[in-house]
C-alpha cells in the first residue's frame, strides 16, 4: 500500500503516480537471480529429465542399431549411430506374431479396464454416497486389498483358472485383472466423488430422481476427470502386467506383448537386443499417446482423491 499524509485528501491522480514500494521479501522473488536460479530450478530439473528421458533414448537408440555396432561398443560408439536401420522393426512386424500380440494387449486392456472401471464406480459410489454404519471400514478394507502383492494372489487364481478352463486364453487375463485394479480404483473414485456436493443429490431426491438417474446424469458426469484417471491408471497396470500373462498364457499368439517379446526374442543365452527393444519402443507408444491427451486430467483427479 503507498503511504498517504495524515489528515490530507489526496486525489486518484496522486495516488496513481506515486510510486509503489515492491517486497521482495515473500514469494519466490528468490528466483530472480539469475545464479541461483541455474543452482535451484534449472540444474535439478535437467537432472530429473536426463534421468527419466535416457532410457528411452537408449531404447530407441538400441532399436535402430545395426547388429554389429550392437555386439562392437570398442569400435562404435555407444552412444550414437550414423547408420541408423530398420531391419528390427521390419523383423517385428512382419516376420513375428507382434501384431497380434499388439492386438491381445490392447484386448486384454481395454476388457479388464471396462469391468473394473464398472465395478469401481459401483463400489465407489455406495460407500461414499449412501450413508450407512461402517461404510468407511469397508472403503478401508477395500483399499488395504490393494497392498495385497499380486505375486501372492496369482497362485490360488492360476487353481481357479485352470478349474474353469480359462488357461491359454486373453479371457483369463481380463476376468483376473480386476483383482488388483478394483481396490485402487474404487479408493481413487471415492476421492473424488466426495467432492460433489451432497446438495446436488438431495434436490435430484426431492425432485423424484432414482439412485440410478442420479448416478447417470448427476453424479458420473461430474466425476469425468476421476473416471479418466482411474481408466488411465487401469490400462497402464494392465497393458506392463507381466506376472499374470506369463502364468496364464502359454501359446504364442495368444501373449501379450510384455511377455511376448521377452520369451519370443531370446534364445537360451543370446538375447537380440536390437529386436527387443524395437518391441518395448513400439510397446510404449500407445500409453505415450495416452498420457499426452489425458495428463491433465490425471493430475487433478489424483490431486483431488490426496485431498479427500
Amino acid at each position: 500500500m503507498t503511504d498517504l499524509p495524515a489528515g490530507k485528501e489526496v486525489d486518484l491522480k496522486t495516488i496513481l503516480a506515486t510510486p509503489a514500494r515492491v517486497d521482495n521479501s515473500e514469494g519466490m522473488s528468490y528466483l530472480q537471480s539469475v545464479p541461483r536460479r541455474m543452482v535451484t530450478l534449472y540444474l535439478p530439473l535437467s537432472i530429473i529429465v536426463f534421468v527419466l528421458l535416457f532410457p528411452f533414448y537408449w531404447m530407441a537408440l538400441t532399436a535402430v542399431k545395426p547388429d554389429a555396432q550392437l555386439l562392437d561398443m570398442e569400435t562404435y560408439s555407444p552412444f550414437w549411430t550414423w547408420e541408423p536401420t530398420f531391419k528390427h522393426f521390419y523383423k517385428l512386424l512382419f516376420e513375428s506374431h507382434y501384431p497380434l500380440w499388439l492386438w491381445n494387449t490392447m484386448y486384454v486392456a481395454v476388457g479388464a479396464t471396462v469391468l473394473s472401471i464398472i465395478a469401481s464406480v459401483f463400489a465407489a459410489y455406495a460407500i461414499v454416497r449412501l450413508r450407512y454404519r461402517g461404510a468407511n471400514m469397508v472403503g478401508g478394507l477395500i483399499f488395504l486389498a490393494y497392498l495385497v502383492p499380486p505375486s501372492i494372489l496369482f497362485i490360488p487364481l492360476a487353481t481357479v483358472v485352470f478349474q474353469y478352463g480359462l488357461f491359454d486364453s486373453p479371457l483369463a487375463l481380463i476376468l483376473t485383472y480386476p483383482t488388483i485394479l478394483i481396490p485402487f480404483s474404487t479408493w481413487l473414485l471415492m476421492g473424488y466423488f466426495k467432492t460433489i456436493p451432497f446438495e446436488l443429490e438431495e434436490c435430484a431426491l426431492i425432485d423424484g430422481a432414482s439412485r440410478w438417474q442420479i448416478l447417470i446424469k448427476i453424479v458420473l458426469p461430474l466425476a469425468i476427470p476421476g473416471l479418466i484417471s482411474a481408466f488411465i491408471f487401469c490400462f497402464t497396470l494392465c497393458w506392463n502386467e507381466f506376472i499374470y500373462a506369463l502364468t496364464f498364457l502359454q501359446s504364442a499368439p495368444n501373449k501379450t506383448v510384455p511377455v511376448a517379446i521377452v520369451n519370443e526374442f531370446v534364445d537360451g543365452d543370446v538375447y537380440r537386443w536390437g529386436s527387443l527393444m524395437a518391441g518395448a519402443l513400439a510397446g510404449s507408444l500407445p500409453l505415450v499417446i495416452l498420457y499426452a491427451f489425458f495428463v491433465e486430467h490425471y493430475v487433478s483427479a489424483m490431486t483431488g482423491a490426496v485431498k479427500e
